[in-house]
């Protein structure tokens, strides 16, 4: 169950992102609103997805994180919020320091920092592409 859960998860992961590698048709030359909101969209799908495998990895009872040097453990909405808390500042900046992945977890911090710092140039080059086509 878990192992279905967490392909439906990266598949929604993988289509956020193939979004930003196929061009669009724009109006004008300008970056608009909803280029904004699809930027905005794409951050926090892969940041709940990213928590949920956290979580589902969690439930599967791999040790995931420690919080202040404690194990983050537990099936609750406080400890969904606890990792979409790890995959934000993951995503983001790379972490803090409060909350630390460890285990099998380093390999998924390790991926989405490396989308996260990615995200914005792929959008830079989709935007001067799609500025270039009328």
């Amino acid at each position: 169950m878990f192992f279905i859960l967490g392909i439906l998860v990266l598949f929604c992961i993988v289509m956020s992102l193939r979004t930003l590698f196929y061009p669009t048709l724009r109006r004008s030359k300008q970056l608009s609103f909803a280029d904004f909101l699809f930027l905005a969209f794409t951050y926090c799908n892969i940041m709940i997805g990213f928590g949920l495998l956290y979580l589902i990895l969690d439930m599967m009872g791999i040790p995931i994180a420690l919080d202040h040097g404690r194990l983050m453990e537990g099936h609750d909405f406080k400890t969904l919020l606890d990792y979409m808390y790890l995959s934000a500042v993951t995503l983001f900046s790379v972490g803090f320091g409060d909350v630390v992945p460890i285990g099998a977890a380093r390999i998924l911090a390790v991926a989405e920092a490396l989308i996260g710092y990615t995200i914005p140039a792929a959008f830079v080059v989709k935007s001067v592409l799609d500025t270039g086509k009328k």
